[in-house]
């Protein structure tokens, strides 16, 4: 900001000449960086809020019983009458110091029972709200022809549990679990980790969490976009540069006017005035 604006401020200065060859590069490269910063916000929105898991299937397809295997606990109620699980429930846990959120759900099926319907319809929304879906087969219950997706989104990534592998085995399942003999809990852990991203973040890599800083930084790319094709006139690209800066200073404090005058006295021979 202080290069183009002694252009159109102090052009009459001696020292005050042509832009620096490298002024566009530096511009993009700067648009460029933030651009990365503003890829991390998936994975700063998981290390800040959690990484949620929901256990997906069919009735005593095994959910409850994973999920207190998973957080050592009772947390939900296990019964071999189907449709026991009707509402939501949530556990949290730390696993190497990542938050993972692990959400119990209704089994997916056709119910004449309106509180379970319910429960389904619920069960369908939160896999549309999660990170992964853990969807559990078990030998002893019936595949289901179709994970029935609501028709109003995606599912997010899917990852194929059997379970009771201490009765039998599961064909096509990405990993074999059984909640009453551990067998398995331990590499799902395992598996959970790494698919939450918390192992390939660097210490010092700055990740994006909040909407706000989302937002900020995307009109500051927007303003700087702007800037390279606007070189020929200095007011326009000088205004755009100012706005990425306002945009900057909701992540980074105020910055005001102050900081650009220092910047631009020190680099030019320009006589400063007070008055009393």
């Amino acid at each position: 900001r202080a290069e183009i604006e002694a252009q159109i401020d102090f052009s009459d200065e001696g020292d005050v000449g042509a832009l620096p060859d490298s002024f566009a590069a530096d511009v993009a490269a700067l648009q460029h960086e933030i651009g990365e910063v503003l890829a991390t916000r998936s994975q700063g929105r998981i290390l800040r809020s959690g990484f949620r898991v929901v256990l997906a299937g069919p009735p005593n397809a095994g959910k409850s019983s994973l999920l207190n295997a998973l957080s050592r606990s009772d947390a939900a109620i296990v019964s071999d009458e189907p449709g026991t699980t009707r509402d939501l429930k949530e556990v949290p846990l730390d696993v190497r110091g990542q938050l993972i959120i692990l959400v119990d759900s209704a089994g997916l099926r056709q119910t004449s029972s309106k509180a379970e319907a319910i429960g389904v319809e619920r069960a369908r929304q939160a896999m549309l709200g999660a990170d992964l879906v853990l969807w559990l087969r078990a030998p002893d219950v019936a595949a289901e022809r179709t994970m029935s997706s609501p028709a109003d989104g995606a599912l997010p990534p899917v990852l194929v549990i059997g379970t009771k592998g201490d009765l039998d085995a599961v064909a096509g399942a990405d990993l074999v679990v059984s909640a009453a003999t551990g067998a398995g809990i331990a590499a799902l852990l395992d598996r959970l980790y790494e698919a939450s991203g918390a192992a390939s973040v660097r210490p010092a890599e700055l990740l994006v969490s909040h909407e706000r800083d989302r937002e900020a930084l995307l009109a500051a790319v927007g303003s700087l976009s702007r800037v390279g094709g606007q070189l020929q006139s200095s007011e326009l690209a000088a205004e755009d540069l100012r706005q990425a800066s306002f945009a900057l200073e909701r992540l980074l404090g105020r910055m005001d006017a102050e900081s650009v005058l220092d910047r631009l006295f020190s680099a030019f021979c320009i006589l400063s005035f007070s008055f009393s």
